[in-house]
């Protein structure tokens, strides 16, 4: 039996269900009953977002616990949390996080720009061999990431098929709690592997490096739990924002247009497509430390925090008309990439990916247009990274 989808995570096409803007624009927070056997508190406002996301002392997602986790022998609950930065506050997050902050900064992401054109020259060939009609997600969407993931991480890009599946279940908030536990540890297991074997011979990838500079101050486990969130992050992200960004350029052919003829329009249009689509739908939970008050609203120390990207990011006060996708004038300020101290390491990576391959597909195929009508455009609604399940693509 398919549980019902939490409302923070519900979507009407591309933005969020009219509720949840509702509780935006209103009293900006909703309490609700959730399986953590006590009220979550979802924050909707711009404003409100920023304040829980920019506060790690007060709003803590090392103290936040899940259904299930209590069950597990403290072993293996530290094996599964170790490396995990996401799930740390400052100073361990911290400790953690400058490691790998010099993989990620715009200067060394320059460095793999022409690597990544040839994975997107590649694989629109393979669209193009595929069709029309192809699968834009299967050809397209999701071979750049992840190629461009394995090659920087040093994954076998042969296992490719192996770890989709994994993360699609991870990230499924339709399965049992106990299943997704169980691709968990898959995925440990795995990543495991590729670490033992980068002790044993350090490459030039970013498991090798971390190896060869670090290993005194990481241990396996914390080796994995980085390699393996990364892995997941680095192609389930950018995949879903090339599929579902595709799928609302052509749902748009006057800003498709745009984007296609103009280059220089990219960097705005890749900014206002974050903001609009915001695929994934929220950050980790976060526990308040104190009483602290929200919008006008006081919670109790103890208590759930959930923030809504998606309503965030569309809120009037944030930007004006939110509601339209507008590609020529670039949302600075959204929450797609998060925001403070856990703003998503690999955004200059993302941003470098789209930079590329949205203008590549338009210029390659001037007449994409869908193969399939959008109300048969199956989403991905359970997951926590927004987008579709496929998308049939013509020109």
């Amino acid at each position: 039996m398919t549980p019902e989808l939490p409302l923070h995570m519900q979507r009407e096409g591309f933005g969020p269900v009219g509720e949840l803007a509702r509780v935006r624009d209103g009293e900006g927070m909703l309490r609700l009953d959730s399986p953590f056997g006590k009220p979550v508190y979802v924050v909707c406002r711009h404003e409100d977002v920023r304040q829980v996301l920019a506060d790690p002392a007060r709003f803590s997602s090392a103290r936040t616990s899940f259904p299930g986790v209590d069950k597990l022998d403290p072993d293996e609950r530290a094996r599964l949390r170790a490396g995990q930065l996401i799930g740390f506050d400052p100073p361990e997050h911290t400790r953690l996080r400058k490691m790998l902050t010099g993989e990620f900064t715009a200067r060394r992401m320059k460095r793999l720009e022409p690597r990544i054109a040839e994975i997107v020259e590649s694989a629109l060939d393979d669209l193009e061999r595929a069709g029309p009609p192809a699968d834009l997600v299967e050809h397209f969407a999701l071979p750049v990431p992840s190629l461009v993931i394995c090659e920087l991480l040093g994954v076998p890009y042969a296992d490719r098929a192996e770890f989709h599946e994994r993360s699609s279940r991870l990230v499924d908030f339709s399965l049992p709690m106990e299943e997704r536990a169980a691709a968990q540890r898959e995925d440990r297991d795995y990543m495991a592997s590729l670490v033992e074997r980068a002790y044993a011979e350090p490459g030039e990838d970013m498991i090798g490096m971390l190896v060869r500079e670090h290993g005194d101050d990481l241990s396996a486990d914390e080796l994995v739990g980085i390699a393996g969130l990364l892995l997941l992050a680095g192609h389930e992200t950018t995949a879903n924002m090339l599929g579902l960004g595709t799928l609302a350029l052509l749902r748009h052919p006057e800003q498709l247009a745009m984007v296609r003829d103009d280059p220089a329009r990219m960097e705005a249009a890749m900014e206002e497509l974050l903001r609009w689509l915001s695929i994934v739908q929220t950050m980790p939970p976060r526990t308040t430390t104190a009483e602290v008050e929200i919008g006008g609203q006081i919670l109790p120390e103890g208590s759930l925090v959930i923030v809504s990207l998606p309503a965030a990011n569309r809120d009037p006060l944030f930007i004006d008309d939110p509601e339209s996708l507008d590609v020529t004038r670039g949302a600075i300020g959204h929450f797609a990439f998060g925001h403070g101290v856990h703003h998503c390491l690999g955004a200059p990576l993302a941003r470098m990916e789209m930079r590329i391959a949205f203008p590549a597909l338009l210029r390659r195929f001037p007449g994409l247009a869908l193969a399939e009508p959008y109300e048969k455009v199956a989403f991905r609604a359970f997951s926590a990274v927004y987008g579709v399940q496929s998308l049939s693509v013509t020109w």
